[in-house]
Formats: C-alpha cells, structure tokens, sequence
C-alpha cells in the first residue's frame, strides 16, 4: 500500500509538474494559435464541449488510425482515455468495458453490459456487434456517468460514442499502408464526394492482418496460430434535396478469420502475479491441433432522416438493423494437464433491430427541447461445444421500447438547467436445450422511470462549471451458460444507479491550455455480478446488495511552443462491494485466496464485502508529446510518444495473490516526415514499445484438476507506416 508521505509526494509532483507547464506555456503565448473549439454530440445536437454538463473526453479520429498502426483493435482505448478500461477474453470479438470502475467481466457472448457502444448513432447492444473495428473515424467521445436519458437502457456506466466521417460534396480522401513485425499489415483508405447537386458518397476500408507466430511446443508445430485477417467496409449515401431534409443510408459489413484468445497454464510463481522466468511470447503448450481458430462475419445498415419541420423544429428518425454470425474455439486450460476444457462458443443469427423517432428544437428563444421514442429488438442463439459432451443451444430475445425527453432552459446567459427523463420496458426470454434432452425456458421482464439534473454555468469565456444529478438502470438479465455444463439458467434483478458529479471545464493561458476535471460519487443497489469458477466451470448472476464508486478525472492540453504540445489524462477510480452476505464460489487449490474462506452447501466460498469491482483500476495515467519542426518548402519532421499506466485491477469479485495486476504500463512513439502541408506522410513506429507482457485476465477452476490460466496483451509491434490525403 502506498503511504501517505508518497502521496503526498506525488500530489506534491504534480503540482510543480503544472506550474511548471503553465510558465513554459505562457512563454508561448504571443506565438501559438491556440486549440480549435471542439464540437461534441453528447446530447444528441451540436454543442461546444464547453457547454456541455457532462464529464466527456474526446479523442481525434486521426489519433484513432495512429493507434492502431500496429494491428490494435478497439481494445487500444484502455487507459488512453481517463476512467475506461476494455478487455476481452475472446481475442477481437466481444470486448468488455468499463468506466469509472462499472462494467461487467461475465464473458458469455449473450452477457449485458453496463457500458453502452453507439456507432454512427446506432447503440451496438450485443458483444460481438462491440468489437467491429474503427476506422475512418471523424471523433471518439467517452460520455461518463449514467446517460440514460436520450441514450437508453444499459448506460449506468456511460457511453463510448463512435462517428464517423460522413460524405460531403467535396471530393476528398485518404490512403494509409502500414507493415510491421509479426508479419502485421494494415491498409485503411475511403474516398468521398458528390454524385449530383443532392447526393454525395463515402465509401471507406479497413484491412488488418498478422502471421502466424506462435509456436505450439507440445505438438512441434513452429507458427501453429497467434495469426489473423479482419476486414471491413463501408458505404455512405447522403442525399439532401434541400436545406430542410438530410437523408443519411450506411451500409457496413466485416469478415474475420484468425486466433482466440491464447491462454497460458500456469504462468505466475507460486503465491504471486509474478510471471514465471519460462514464460515465452512465442510458445503455448496446447495438447490438441486445432490451434484456437476464430471466424465472425457481420453486417448492417442504417438509414438516418432529418427533416426540418420550420425555423424551429425538426424531425429525425434513426432505423438500423445488425446481424452477426461466428464461432471461436479456444484451449481453456492453456496447457497440456489432465483436465483439458477446449471448448468452442459460437452465435448464431444475431438480429438487431433498433428505431429512434425523436423531435427536438429551439422551442423559445431561452429553450430547447427534445422528445422521442425508442424501439429495440434482438434475437441471437448462442450454441456452447465442451470438450466432454454434446453441445447446447441458448436462445436469447429481448424487446425494449421507452418514451424519453429532455429539456434545457437558459435561465441565465451564463446559467443553463438541463432536465431529462426516459420511461422504459424491457422483456426478454431465454430457451435452452441441452443435447440430452432437457429444455429450459425463463421469461423477465422490468420497467424504469429515470431521470437526471443538470447544471451548466459560464462564469467567463474561459471557464465553465457544472453540476449534474443522474439516474440509471440495467433491466433483468438472464445467463444460460451453466446450462452446457449440467446446470440451470441464473438470473439477475434489475440494478439502479444514482450518480453526483461536477465539474469544470478551462481554457488558460490565452487559449495555449485546456483542462477539464471532475469529480463523482455513484451508489449502485443489486449491482448484477458475475461469478466465475470455483468448483467447476461454472458461471451465474447474482445481485449484489450495495456497491459505490467514487474518484476524480481530468485530461490537460498544453501547447509548450510552436513545435510542442502535451496532452495528458488521469482518473483515480476506488470502487467497494458493500455486501455482508455476498460469497462467491473459489477454488483454493488453483489460487492463493486471501479473502475470508467459508464453507457452503454448494462448496468453498469467498467473503467478498468491502472488495473492489473486476477490472476496475484503481487509476489510469496517460501521457503523449507531440513534436513538429518545419522545414522548407512545405515539409516538417515529427516525433511523438505516448504512454498508458493502470493502477492495481482486480480480476474477480474476490481476491487472490495471483488475480490481479498492478502499475502497469504501454508505451508508443512515431517519427517522420511530412511534404506537401502535411499531404504525404512516412512514420516509423512502435507499439508496447518495452514489449510488457501485461496480463488481461485469469480463468480459474477445478474441473476434477486445479485450473488456472491467464491471457496477456500483445507484444511489441515496430514498423512502417506511409499515408497520403487527397
């Protein structure tokens, strides 16, 4: 445990460490631009960021494409953005994410989660449908805090919000091959512009690769997996015959084809989280041939129509439809002991089916409104394959709709109060059959009244603070795994969430700084959790009577000169379990339990009160430099470095010597040159540049044998990267 002397150190360190960047900055001052203004869509209209009473962090869509150089998927947004967490046991499918410590570890491909994914306006609910890779990215913004009021149910966590670049009448575009080691290869590159007067296109690619590289050193086989192809597309057709109708159709579609996750039995030091000395990047012991495959193929479409109704309101509808279909195969074990768990989860006809009808406008010269109405629907089957008997079969549907609106009224120049509140009811079903012959079937159902408050005031042109009062829910859930291991569906009751925060938002120093902080407290009652393990493979939902979260964040701008600019975030995250009665199944021969060990009907059993939620990190820190020197004739050369650190993460309910990471940390850089105003580009780059082999994640359990295994991030990736706009 840190003490308090180093606390204060740090406090100390970070104080002189921004004293030191403001006089820095200020010697600047008369000869930098400043920052653009940065225009957000967190409430569903076009605001500055500044006007917004929410905790919101943004990130570029070029910063976006650097990220992901290397071969990253949308994983790369862990610690890079203040609060947010993401990890997958399922390789480049179904990520998990969390932020301010909320989210949910349950890895089953049909498990709700409390953090909401809306692409192009268009919430992407099922895990599978999460992981479909950026690319042509105009912006990225993390909405934090529940945001169930214009965004619907299973947002208590907050939202991460993708847009992308849309069509224009401009003819513009751009090219982007970058290679690596690993045999990693990415190509990204779209073109847009008009067709006619009205109509104007945008189709973008997206094309990442990697060899095989790891080796299986039971069987022999060198470059057995570690490999993959991800590809996906998309369409954009904007039609606008006047100034009062804007009628937006997307068409997108992915294929993937490459390896699960890889885990590795065994890896710590006994009593520890220490990795073993043995441990190798470049080898797994894997006692079977089928090398963990994965395939997943997805596609859909939206059709986004706003029409002006008069000077005051306008009319939009948003219809999508999402469908997705795959399998992934994966070594549990991670090893080559008695108890082998290969075991294959595959979904099958994914539908989604998603309406947003809303009006909103400028109702008074002091208010604007908004009103709507949401329609969800979805059905997927998700079929489980153990490694010891038949397959099962899970059938899960869900139907939401909600009726929600917004107000916000100047009541002041300086003072805007935002009220909102969204009704909801929300059904779903689950059949199973288990290839023996027995069938299950369990109906839920729940509806929600929620509501928020929020306050934002100017005090000048430079600084704004706000307020805001939030209510959120996640419905019922239902989980069907156990039924592929001879046991029944658990369910869960419907969590609430009350958050409080403020905060401020700041730009100083002549436009040459901005910052923005906050501070948050949330109390969530019937948390749904997730546990995972103990006697046997087991998963199940319970609900946990009590759990609070609470901590700061804030993310710095700072142009130093002409040539240099620092941008840097950090959220500090604490979250405790305040449930007396709360035990979770453990498996004392697998880990080094340090909880206190009862003894229940159904078996060994941890105390878990007064324990942190999975996954939540007790803080992220990230840094990046930027620096450009001009040259002659149009060109420049560039550096850049950027770093991400997490804080002790635990990865169950309860806690082990092994079961968590602590401090850990990535780095990146990029260095070139640009011609022709920044029209071509050359990089060199490095991703996990000190090649950290951070773990991700642990499956623990006994299976008639101890299991215990772990996964880790990627390696170090170094390469090429060449880009041409046009």
């Amino acid at each position: 445990m840190q003490s308090n002397w180093l606390k204060r150190a740090g406090i100390l360190s970070l104080g002189t460490s921004l004293t030191a960047i403001a006089s820095t900055a200020a010697l600047a001052a008369d000869e930098a631009a400043g920052f653009e203004e940065i225009v957000v869509t967190a409430q569903k209209r076009e605001q500055s960021i500044q006007d917004v009473p929410i905790s919101i962090s943004t990130l570029s869509g070029e910063k976006v494409s650097q990220f992901s150089e290397g071969g990253a998927d949308i994983k790369f947004l862990a610690a890079r953005i203040p609060g947010v967490n993401a990890e997958s046991s399922n390789g480049r499918v179904a990520p998990r994410f969390y932020i301010r410590g909320l989210g949910n570890s349950d890895f089953d491909l049909a498990a709700s989660q409390p953090v909401s994914i809306v692409m192009d306006d268009v919430v992407m609910e099922n895990v599978v449908l999460k992981s479909f890779p950026l690319f042509d990215i105009e912006r990225v913004e993390v909405l934090r805090g529940p945001q169930g009021t214009l965004f619907g149910r299973n947002t208590p966590a907050g939202i991460i919000k993708f847009d992308t670049v849309k069509p224009s009448q401009e003819t513009e575009g751009y090219v982007k091959a970058s290679v690596g080691t690993l045999g990693t290869g990415v190509f990204e590159g779209a073109v847009g512009g008009a067709l006619s007067d009205v109509l104007s296109a945008r189709v973008s690619a997206l094309w990442t690769r990697q060899d095989d590289w790891i080796d299986n050193g039971f069987t022999g086989e060198d470059s057995a997996m570690g490999g993959m192809d991800d590809m996906a597309g998309r369409i954009q057709l904007l039609y606008t015959p006047n100034e009062s109708i804007r009628a937006l159709f997307n068409l997108h579609g992915r294929t993937y084809d490459g390896t699960a996750a890889l885990f590795r039995d065994h890896i710590f030091k006994p009593g520890t989280n220490d990795l073993n000395d043995n441990f190798d990047w470049n080898t797994v012991y894997y006692n079977d041939t089928h090398n963990n495959p994965q395939e997943y193929d997805s596609w859909g479409s939206s059709f986004n129509l706003a029409i002006d109704l008069n000077d005051t309101y306008t009319i939009t509808s948003i219809t999508a439809y999402e469908t997705a279909d795959g399998r992934s195969l994966g070594d549990i074990d991670g090893g080559n002991g008695p108890a082998a768990s290969t075991t294959q989860d595959a979904i099958d006809d994914l539908e989604q089916v998603t309406e947003e009808l809303r009006i909103s406008g400028q109702a008074t010269e002091k208010l604007f409104v908004q009103a709507g109405l949401y329609y969800f629907d979805s059905d997927f089957t998700i079929i489980t394959s153990p490694f010891f008997i038949p397959s099962s079969s899970v059938r899960h549907t869900n139907e939401t709709w909600a009726l929600f609106g917004q107000a916000a009224y100047d009541v002041s120049e300086a003072t805007t109060v935002t009220v909102g509140a969204r009704y909801t009811e929300d059904d779903k079903t689950l059949h199973g059959e288990f290839a023996l012959g027995t069938v299950f079937d369990t109906d839920l159902s729940g509806e929600k009244f929620t509501w928020d408050v929020a306050v934002n005031h100017t005090v000048n042109d430079d600084l704004s603070v706000f307020a805001k009062v939030a209510t959120g829910f996640r419905a019922p859930t239902i989980q069907g795994r156990d039924i592929a291991f001879f046991g029944v569906p658990t369910v869960a009751k419907e969590e609430t969430v009350i958050s409080y925060e403020a905060g401020f938002k700041a730009t100083l120093l002549d436009g040459l700084m901005r910052w923005n902080g906050a501070a948050y407290y949330w109390d969530v009652d019937g948390l749904q959790v997730t546990a995972v393990g103990g006697a046997g493979n087991n998963i199940s939902l319970l609900n946990a009577e009590k759990v609070i979260g609470y901590g700061v964040e804030t993310d710095l701008e700072v142009i130093l000169s002409d040539n240099l600019t620092l941008t840097g975030g950090f959220a500090w995250t604490p979250t405790k379990i305040k449930d007396d009665n709360l035990l979770i199944g453990v498996c004392t021969g697998c880990l080094t339990i340090t909880d206190p060990i009862v003894t229940t009907a159904a078996g060994t059993a941890a105390r878990v009160d007064g324990n942190p939620l999975p996954n939540a990190s007790k803080y992220t820190l990230n840094v990046a430099l930027d620096y450009a020197q001009p040259l002659d004739n149009g060109r420049e050369v560039f550096f850049s470095t950027d770093w991400a650190f997490q804080g002790k993460t635990n990865f169950f309910l309860f806690e082990a010597a092994e079961a968590y990471t602590k401090n850990t940390f990535e780095g990146g850089f990029r260095a070139g040159l640009r011609w022709n105003d920044g029209q071509h580009e050359v990089a060199i780059f490095g991703r996990n540049i000190t090649n950290e082999a951070n773990v991700k994640g642990i499956v623990a359990f006994n299976a008639g044998a101890d299991i215990q295994s772990a996964f880790v991030g990627e390696p170090r990736v170094v390469g090429v990267a060449f880009t041409s706009k046009f």
